[in-house]
């Protein structure tokens, strides 16, 4: 029966340690989840980071391009060659680098195509400077096309901070725009001189139009850099920006006043400002990419130290979870020292009372009363004993295991001890019960305790 109660006690502080150890692994739950959550952002962000510097390398090899086409414009407009070289290896670049990340931005279709349109283009000089324009324009109208479309597939168009999204507007947007424009108001302004007095008023028309498409997306783009400039905390974008971008804005400016009356305007002044238009343009874009890879390429490194820490701070999580398990563990083993009784099936363990027996009665609680010794068991002093019969004698089951003594047997040989029977032992040690009958000696006999009487 105790071993029962305390093998049911180590089954149940055994379940209780694998509770807690369960408890503990449990943790692990959520927090491998925030884990999980935070490593699936961090990821998906750096790998948009990434996308935006593939567009921005793509855009850094479509300005030489874009500026190499408007001069192959110009020149086969005002009747000059030699201008086909610069184009041909600006294209092969752009080529190279659509090989690399033409998939990934869905550009390739697209730059095939241009590249198609551009070694379509005449190799001699066109007679007609309005064919010549014409034939260059849908490609320049292409390209273009294609820098909106790097825009889109790179993500630099859905940038979520003000300085890099201003950036990355001017830069494949309006300085593209501006630059295609500024080439054909030259280039309006060379053929303008050789039409006849009855076209001049439809000239007017066309060169108005053209003048407007130059100021307004560089208007726009000297808006969207300042704005870039306020909102940045770079400490290099503001004094490596405002110097190319007041050289492009003179440049423009100038560009924009030779052409303010197509009657008095010299194709010669014309020429030179856009050349030095096209060559600021051409600056400012490669300071524009610049800054524009940098402020992205810091985003990334944060993006991956924010990631880092994720790992340190998950690793060190799991670390004192396990940790946690393992106190739990080994706390469970450690047992107290304890003692059992292992008896014989039906004993009674020393010290408990028997079922179905009546309490031994003992002293009272005070002591023994003062002037003598304590009453015995049958003295009218005690009282009747709950244990004593109509006799005196005290009946019922024992209340201490069974114990067995000898006596001399004087029926048997001598020297042999013969077994006593069982001695009920309601009186302490050293008393009497005065009612029994005396000894051999005269004395009161003893009962209850066998060393009584010795």
């Amino acid at each position: 029966m105790t071993v029962t109660a305390q093998r049911s006690r180590r089954v149940s502080k055994r379940t209780g340690v694998v509770l807690r150890v369960l408890l503990a692994v449990a943790l692990l739950v959520p927090i491998g989840v925030l884990f999980s959550s935070h490593w699936q952002t961090n990821d998906e962000r750096r790998s948009y980071a990434d996308r935006e510097r593939h567009g921005i390398e793509y855009l850094r090899s479509l300005g030489p391009v874009t500026v190499a086409l408007v001069d192959a414009q110009s020149s086969a407009v005002s009747g000059r060659s030699g201008a086909r070289e610069a184009l041909r290896s600006a294209v092969d670049a752009t080529s190279a680098v659509d090989v690399r990340y033409g998939a990934e931005l869905r550009t390739s279709d697209r730059w095939a195509g241009i590249r198609a349109k551009i070694e379509a283009l005449p190799a001699r000089t066109p007679t007609d400077p309005a064919t010549a324009s014409a034939a260059y324009s849908e490609a320049g109208d292409l390209l273009l096309a294609l820098y909106a479309k790097v825009r889109e597939s790179s993500g630099l168009i859905r940038d979520p901070e003000s300085d890099s999204y201003h950036l990355q507007d001017a830069v494949a947007e309006e300085l593209p725009e501006a630059l295609v424009a500024a080439g054909r108001l030259a280039d309006l302004t060379v053929m303008a001189a050789k039409r006849p007095t009855s076209e001049r008023l439809r000239t007017a028309g066309e060169m108005a139009l053209a003048r407007a498409a130059v100021i307004e997306p560089a208007s726009d783009l000297v808006s969207g850099l300042r704005v870039a400039v306020e909102d940045t905390e770079s400490r290099t974008l503001g004094g490596n920006l405002l110097r190319r971008l007041d050289g492009y804005q003179r440049a423009v400016e100038s560009l924009s006043g030779l052409t303010a009356d197509p009657r008095s305007a010299d194709p010669i002044q014309v020429s030179t400002a856009r050349s030095s238009a096209h060559l600021s343009g051409a600056e400012l874009s490669t300071i524009i990419l610049s800054e524009l890879d940098i402020l992205i390429q810091e985003r990334a490194d944060e993006l991956t130290d924010q990631g880092l820490v994720a790992i340190g701070a998950f690793v060190l999580a799991v670390l004192m979870i396990v940790a946690l398990a393992a106190g739990i563990m080994i706390a469970g083993r450690v047992t107290r020292p304890g003692f059992a009784y292992l008896g014989e099936p039906g004993m009674v363990p020393p010290g408990a009372i028997h079922p179905g027996a009546a309490p031994e009665v003992g002293p009272p609680p005070g002591g023994p009363p003062l002037g003598g010794p304590p009453p015995v068991i049958g003295s009218p002093l005690a009282g009747p004993s709950p244990l004593a019969g109509p006799s005196g004698l005290p009946t019922g089951p024992s209340v201490l295991p069974e114990r067995r003594s000898y006596r001399p047997d004087p029926a048997g040989e001598p020297g042999r001890r013969g077994p006593l029977p069982d001695w009920p032992d309601p009186v302490p040690a050293g008393q009497a019960n005065p009612a029994m009958p005396g000894g051999p000696d005269g004395q009161p006999a003893h009962w209850g305790r066998p060393d009584a009487a010795r």
